[in-house]
């Protein structure tokens, strides 16, 4: 028997208990059970449960109230999630966790309830995106932070952020990945086992301060992957890598002009210290710093002169510069304090925006959407826009619940990385580089807009057509530049028009943006829009 099929085989077991923290349902429907007195009589009996259970109770839902196996078709099953949220809320509890099997024709789901309201998230949320040269230890880095525990030399704590098998397999990173810890009054909040949902959950429950990373893939063919988590995420700093055994590559000096692009303050973390002589470490750091004097950026090595100097000054222009091994652990706790201490630099302005970079289907729940909310809050049971689709319209949308990092959460706040499940949508409708607003909002989609760019890096001029991928936000679009003046050479700042060249998506003033074509590549600014007619 599967380790999910036991747990459903044990809630039945239990549920025979009379007077137990069991509760079968066959189906929970709004216009019956949330009608007059149902609702107080539901909550009441929610209550027992919990009581029963010291805080925890257990519905099973799709089934007979003997426990015999009916299975409800899909809808069904997510109208009863709703209500079950709805009496688990007016019970001052939250649903933490649901798990559904396919039984006959339909769905039965075990829905384990906590007692206790919802976090809330007002705590001030840090979020770092990585970047840096393939096998320079970016993932292993975070992996040591998060969980305070040392690499084994192999890659070890690399496998808690990598989620996709060929990736596990390879040792290379070929997607975003996340990561999570906290601080409180006693110093780090680190997760115990970061493959288990339940302990990176609990993170976001107890710490006082969170730390949010984005890690990003360092191979060269996966670089529109990292500019899409640099880019399109609501970041607050940069931490570039460089090994000490290789020092800057090309793959080095192309992720530090993204995050240029990005206006982000940035930390250099020099990784594997351990494999080196000190000289070597002298000499890469020294090489590091060339790097970023060449491109007008000021470098402070905090072993020099500390971590209060490195808070007080970090900026667009100062880059702190900290040596680590995540084998032995050195440098590790000077990274710590400074996350501990570091400001938030993003800034919380105007309504609720969010620009889809991933979705996904859940059983039982439905179509989620996941990013970074760029401005403004979203609760659950918001009602919202999604778009623009490919014709330009926006669709109404319901925010049925909403998880950060594994944990149920009341609310979200900017800044923070968010699975929003959205009722009145399908999953296969939901794109990359879509937006999520108010349901009030009148956004104006847009197939054209006018830029200044800057040419980064093109063997020749660049004139009308030119066809490279533009990067904005979450999207990654192939876009027609038009120059005015029909061209611009390598090194020339100019403007130009910008038009994407299958469909619209919602482009406002003043967004940055990275276009490249192969290992060419510039940067830009949205200087005006032209909605679509």
């Amino acid at each position: 028997m599967s380790r999910d099929r036991a747990l459903l085989e044990r809630a039945l077991d239990r549920g025979e208990q009379d007077g137990g923290n069991v509760e079968f349902k066959e189906r929970l429907l709004r216009d019956v059970h949330l009608e007059g007195g149902r609702r107080e009589s539901l909550a009441a009996q929610l209550r027992h449960r919990l009581l029963s259970g010291d805080g925890e109770a257990t519905y099973v839902v799709g089934v007979t109230d003997d426990g015999g196996l009916a299975g409800i078709d899909p809808d069904d099953f997510s109208e009863s999630m709703d209500v079950l949220s709805l009496l688990a809320e007016e019970a001052d509890a939250h649903i933490e966790d649901v798990q559904t099997w396919g039984v006959k024709d339909g769905l039965v789901g075990v829905a384990t309830i906590h007692d206790g309201a919802v976090l809330e998230t007002d705590d001030e949320h840090v979020v770092v995106g990585t970047a840096g040269h393939v096998d320079h230890g970016k993932s292993t880095l975070v992996g040591s932070l998060v969980t305070g525990k040392a690499d084994d030399g192999d890659g070890a704590t690399r496998a808690f952020l990598d989620v996709q098998p060929h990736e596990v397999e390879r040792g290379l990173s070929a997607d975003l990945s996340y990561a999570v810890y906290g601080f409180d009054d006693d110093g780090p909040v680190r997760v115990r086992n970061p493959n288990r949902k339940a302990d990176r959950a609990e993170v976001v429950e107890e710490a006082d301060r969170l730390v949010s990373f984005v890690d990003t893939v360092g191979h060269e063919p996966w670089l529109r992957t990292t500019i899409r988590g640099l880019v399109g995420q609501k970041l607050d700093y940069g931490l570039l890598v460089v090994a000490a055994d290789d020092g800057p590559t090309r793959t080095t000096r192309e992720h530090l002009g993204v995050l240029l692009a990005t206006d982000l303050p940035t930390i250099v973390a020099i990784t594997k210290t351990d494999a080196v002589s000190d000289d070597r470490v002298e000499e890469v750091e020294r090489e590091v710093e060339r790097l970023l004097r060449e491109v007008d950026k000021s470098p402070l090595r905090v072993a020099r002169h500390g971590v209060d100097a490195a808070v007080e000054e970090i900026n667009e222009r100062v880059v702190p510069i900290v040596a680590t091994s995540a084998i032995t652990m050195d440098g590790l706790d000077t990274l710590d304090e400074l996350f501990d201490r570091l400001p938030k630099t993003s800034q919380d302005t105007g309504d609720f925006r969010m620009y889809v970079d991933r979705s996904y289907s859940v059983t039982g729940v439905g179509a989620v959407a996941s990013g970074t909310v760029m401005s403004g809050e979203v609760e659950a049971g918001d009602e919202l826009l999604i778009g623009p689709m490919p014709d330009g319209r926006f669709q109404d949308v319901e925010v049925r619940s909403i998880e950060m990092h594994y944990h149920q959460v009341d609310r979200a706040q900017a800044g923070r990385i968010v699975g929003i499940a959205l009722k009145g949508i399908k999953e296969s409708t939901i794109e990359r580089g879509m937006v999520l607003l108010p349901a009030d909002a009148d956004p104006d989609p847009v197939r054209e807009f006018e830029a200044e760019v800057m040419v980064l890096n093109h063997p020749t001029r660049i004139g009308d057509g030119y066809e490279p991928v533009v990067h904005l936000e979450t999207i990654g679009e192939a876009a027609a530049f038009y120059p005015e003046g029909g061209r611009l050479l390598p090194g020339d700042t100019g403007n130009a028009t910008v038009r994407f060249k299958f469909r619209p998506y919602l482009v406002e003033e003043g967004q940055k943006f990275v276009f490249r074509e192969g290992r060419s590549k510039g940067v830009g600014t949205v200087t005006d829009v032209s909605p679509v007619d």
